[in-house]
């Protein structure tokens, strides 16, 4: 609703989306202005400075003539630009929105900032998963270009896969892995996609790479670069309808909510 003013007190935010499909603290997006080298960069840190914005867990930034709103073309924009040694920007020990579990402990937690900048792209996107997995993963699904979803064991059961498959050779042409419980409830939709992607991770604690380096303070990583988005044990449960109400609520739906209001 107040979307148009935004330009007018962050001048350098051309368009700002939030995500209700990943329950809008966990993921935001910016069209920003990249006129000098970084600018990009100051525009995030003003969001991110920005009242309720401020809660933003994983914000995602291009200067590029694409609408922020459709994360697909988005997220493919985006992937084909980023330097991922000095594009992604991971805040640790700050805040974190209540309803978000991923912390270490209630309102605890940590932010990233992805940048993908550049009318060039300097990558091509792979679009068919043609390498291989160890042991530990099955059921590869490639739902966007250059993102590959995969299916590993519970959390528990071993902790700390993330890290090893990021060095996995069959692994080395994605630029993003997904890793998570079931991947194909995951893949079924957008939404499903967005919501177990972006709701299931803590950036200073569930974002791998093959390598890791620091220079000038500053973490750079080399793809691919996995997220860790299985549930964890102190995540809630996750809530489900129950068979019986699902299916009073559908029969009864053209009364509930009708078709001009759907």
């Amino acid at each position: 609703l107040l979307s148009p003013l935004f330009p007018l007190v962050m001048s350098s935010v051309r368009q700002l989306k939030t995500f209700g499909e990943a329950g809008f603290h966990c993921l935001a997006a910016a069209r920003v202005m990249d006129r000098y080298p970084r600018e990009g960069f100051a525009a995030g840190l003003r969001i991110l400075g920005e009242g309720q914005l401020s809660l933003t867990k994983f914000l995602i930034l291009t200067d590029g003539d694409v609408d922020v709103e459709d994360f697909a073309m988005l997220w493919r924009h985006v992937l084909a630009r980023v330097d991922w040694q000095k594009d992604l920007f991971v805040f640790a020990n700050v805040s974190q929105d209540t309803l978000d579990y991923t912390g270490p402990s209630v309102n605890k937690g940590s932010k990233a900032m992805l940048m993908g900048l550049g009318r060039t792209p300097v990558r091509d996107l792979p679009e068919a998963f043609t390498g291989s997995l160890p042991d530990s993963l099955s059921r590869p699904q490639v739902f966007l270009p250059g993102t590959l979803v995969v299916q590993g064991p519970g959390y528990e059961a071993d902790p700390d896969l993330a890290r090893k498959i990021a060095r996995w050779q069959g692994l080395s042409d994605w630029p993003v892995v997904v890793l998570v419980d079931d991947s194909q409830a995951a893949t079924l939709s957008l939404q499903e996609f967005l919501w177990t992607f972006f709701t299931r991770f803590e950036p200073a604690a569930d974002i791998h790479g093959a390598e890791q380096s620091v220079l000038r303070y500053h973490v750079g990583l080399k793809p691919p670069i996995v997220f860790d988005c299985r549930m964890k044990p102190w995540y809630t449960e996750v809530l489900e309808v129950d068979p019986a109400t699902r299916q009073k609520v559908d029969a009864r739906m053209h009364e509930l909510l009708p078709q001009r209001w759907r």
